[in-house]
């Protein structure tokens, strides 16, 4: 439906100098993502499963705010100044209703409360991250199967730490099925884009459920969110840093990011998007592993053998088409 209301309003993105796809493609996947989500939501409200609870709500407010920034900035193409600011406003929302950064545990004994260090260092994980998911969709699938991957892994050990947190989860894995869905559509040749409304939906819930989820857990907590979003990161920290020394400013776009490279060096898109995805997975099961009862790593591995197994079946049958 989504992809059909694009191409009669003219919703599509162009082709140029800086991107890869060489004809016009839809580029209002976020609403079929940020839907599918919600109504699951509203299905476990109906069923009155919902977890009620002001964490959880602003979650789902923030992730919304970030979803509708999105889609304005897919359809008007907004000011980079503008869109950091609603980014920030809606990250303080979610800090207040108690999505914070405000514990680091050492491995070696004792805990440092970070004080009035706790917002900024909140802020730069959330925006950061968020803007981090936003960054890695710029090749067919490669975003949705990273996000894929990171949040069942998060889910997993939101579950497997103690105390568990079983509201991160659900958020965690409804993303993930979300994720899922859109990823049929996504691979190449894309007949969707997710555009900046569903990379930074996604990625505000994937930053929120690390915080809410996993870095309030034990003591090594606060390091698995690192390893299990280690693409994202690795993208952002080497786009912005090689953005700055170059004196230029880290939100203006390029084409250097990590997934330019290696198209670059000659790797198609699909083994663009299985080297990426790779890294994904390798740190979603080093996490799972070091977070608590061999069974959830199982389940990961479980998980994402079955996941691949529907995904390369899809693949398949673009590809023979």
């Amino acid at each position: 439906m989504v992809i059909s209301f694009s191409k009669k309003e003219g919703l599509v993105d162009i082709p140029n100098e800086r991107k890869i796809h060489k004809v016009p493609v839809s580029r209002l996947g976020g609403v079929a993502i940020w839907t599918s989500t919600m109504l699951t939501f509203l299905v476990l409200v109906l069923l009155s499963y919902y977890p009620y609870g002001s964490l959880l709500s602003g979650i789902l407010l923030g992730s919304s705010l970030m979803f509708l920034l999105g889609l304005i900035d897919d359809v008007y193409n907004l000011n980079a100044k503008f869109k950091l600011f609603i980014q920030l406003a809606a990250a303080t929302m979610v800090y207040l209703l108690g999505v914070q950064i405000d514990t680091i545990y050492n491995p070696f004994g004792g805990v440092f409360h970070l004080g009035i260090l706790s917002y900024p260092i909140t802020m730069l994980w959330i925006v950061g991250i968020s803007n981090a998911v936003n960054f890695i969709d710029g090749v067919d699938g490669l975003a949705g199967s990273v996000i894929t991957v990171n949040s069942i892994a998060l889910a997993l050990i939101a579950v497997a730490l103690s105390p568990s947190n079983s509201i991160s989860a659900l958020i965690g894995f409804i993303l993930a099925g979300s994720m899922l869905a859109f990823l049929t559509f996504n691979f190449n040749p894309a007949k969707i884009f997710m555009g900046d409304s569903g990379a930074l939906f996604s990625g505000f819930l994937l930053a929120t459920l690390s915080v809410s989820g996993v870095m309030k857990g034990a003591a090594l907590a606060v390091i698995l969110p690192f390893i299990v979003l280690a693409v994202p990161i690795m993208d952002i920290t080497y786009s912005s840093l090689r953005r700055i020394l170059r004196g230029q400013s880290p939100f203006v776009a390029d084409a250097d990011h990590i997934h330019h490279k290696l198209l670059k060096a000659g790797f198609s898109q699909r083994k663009t998007v299985l080297i990426l995805t790779s890294v994904a997975i390798a740190g979603g099961a080093i996490a799972t592993y070091f977070a608590g009862p061999f069974k959830h790593y199982l389940i990961f591995v479980a998980a994402l053998i079955f996941i691949f197994f529907v995904l390369s079946k899809i693949n398949k049958s673009k590809t023979s088409k």
